[in-house]
């Protein structure tokens, strides 16, 4: 299950999680982004005991947009311990994404 975040919900739900989450940045009208969105869909679905997966729409929330410096999208962070620890841009294979989150 995939998280919707927001700039209310994003510190309870990212940055004081217990375990990894990958933080998918996009927004509707953006092809890539509903091209990868399968793709993370399916690791959060497959991965949920080990990983939360969460998406920040950044037409809705440009505040994280700019927090942390999202200048194209789709952008995928992984997070851990309330640090950002890698971040991926454009469209990503499965494999690739599942390598960001371990």
């Amino acid at each position: 299950m995939e998280l919707t975040l927001t700039e209310q919900n994003f510190e309870d739900l990212v940055l004081k999680a217990d375990k990894p989450v990958l933080v998918d940045f996009w927004a509707p009208w953006c092809m890539p982004c509903r091209m990868v969105a399968p793709v993370v869909e399916e690791l959060a679905e497959d991965m949920k005991d080990e990983i939360a997966v969460g998406k920040v729409n950044v037409d809705e929330q440009p505040g994280l947009a700019e927090r942390y410096r999202v200048h194209s999208i789709p952008t995928l962070i992984r997070f851990d311990g309330g640090q950002e620890q890698e971040r991926l841009v454009g469209v990503q294979s499965r494999e690739r994404l599942e390598l960001l989150m371990k």
